[in-house]
């Protein structure tokens, strides 16, 4: 399963700094709110995105 993730909602989530890091981005860079990350089921695991049933 793939998850997407806008970088708002990563932001909005305190993920951002993870996402940044897992699709190699600066921290100085400029992003777009609505710009969309897709992360596997198991990155989103980890970011606590999603919980296993």
């Amino acid at each position: 399963m793939k998850i997407m993730v806008t970088a708002e909602e990563a932001v909005e989530k305190g993920v951002w700094p993870q996402v940044q890091t897992l699709f190699g981005r600066d921290a100085g860079e400029e992003f777009w709110p609505r710009e969309e990350f897709i992360l596997t089921e198991e990155q989103a695991l980890e970011l606590k995105l999603i919980s296993k049933p």
